[in-house]
């Protein structure tokens, strides 16, 4: 006779939880990205028709974004569900934040992931001048001209789709294949960083990427890492729209000279403490403090 064991599919994240994609998984993931890419192009092409290049742009991103992650989301759902009835999974979102507590642990993820996008700013400023396409389409998308629209995809669609697949899925998968976690915090890093498609929005990719991996390694919860992408891309939002950094090719624009380094070595040391109390926090499981769910059923 069967008997249930296993928690109830009907949360959001608990429908992934019996997928635990390994390498090859990762670029198949990737490729059923490019296709809801390819969708999300054609759905929004309406857009662009009725309402012009410039209104319709605005909009037709808005809707394309969340298509593109559709086709993975949906692969991965029924693979989690074929998988749950003989096989053992691990959570999406798990709640390891003792001894620090989930309150702390919200605040120093917030801080540390300021922090190091000041720093990540010092490496842009080395960088060549950003090409004008780029240039005028990330400012499209976080221009003051449709803040509510922009707020909804940079600050909530973008941190709700991309933690699910670059930590949730990727990080969650490569960490449940026993590989070493330093490799598998940095490669999926490097995939947070490759889905940017440009090099000036991929290397501060790389960076938090691999600051939010450390934390789903240590804690498990893909809520703090979306809380810590919010906060980034929020962050960014509200600089575009504010006039002293609208026109700002770095922050050494506005910080010249030796408060910019007295903020860059602070923010250094700030990131440092933060590691520190993360890496107090326990683990329960040498592959990170993901929480194992068993197979729905047994006999």
């Amino acid at each position: 006779m069967e008997k249930r064991i296993g928690p109830r599919n009907y949360g959001f994240f608990e429908k992934f939880s019996y997928y635990v994609p390994g390498v090859a998984d990762m670029f198949i993931l990737l490729a059923l990205l490019l296709v809801g890419a390819l969708l999300g192009s054609l759905v929004s092409l309406p857009f662009l028709a009725i309402l012009g290049q410039e209104t319709g742009a605005q909009y037709a991103t808005f809707i394309s974004y969340p298509v593109m992650f559709i086709p993975p989301m949906i692969y991965a759902s029924i693979k989690s569900r074929n998988n749950s009835m003989n096989r053992s999974g691990l959570k999406l979102d798990s709640k390891h934040f003792s001894p620090t507590g989930g309150a702390l642990c919200a605040v120093f993820v917030v801080l540390a992931t300021l922090a190091l996008a000041f720093c990540s700013d010092a490496i842009l400023a080395l960088m060549p001048d950003m090409p004008e396409w780029l240039e005028n389409m990330l400012k499209g998308i976080t221009s003051e001209n449709n803040l509510i629209l922009n707020f909804l995809l940079v600050s909530i669609f973008a941190p709700l789709f991309e933690e699910w697949l670059c930590r949730g899925m990727v990080l969650r998968g490569l960490l449940g294949t026993k590989m070493k976690p330093v490799w598998a915090i940095v490669v999926s890093a490097l995939f947070f960083a490759v889905i940017h498609l440009n090099p000036w929005q991929a290397i501060p990719a790389f960076l938090l990427g691999c600051l939010f991996g450390y934390v789903y390694y240590k804690t498990g919860s893909l809520k703090l890492t979306m809380l810590m992408h919010f906060a980034n891309n929020t962050f960014s939002l509200v600089m575009s729209n504010v006039d002293a950094f609208k026109d700002m090719d770095s922050m050494m624009d506005v910080l010249p000279g030796i408060r910019y380094w007295i903020i860059f070595f602070a923010c250094i040391l700030l990131l440092v403490l933060v590691l520190r109390v993360f890496h107090r926090i326990p683990l329960e499981r040498p592959e990170g403090n993901m929480d194992p769910v068993k197979p729905l059923f047994e006999e």
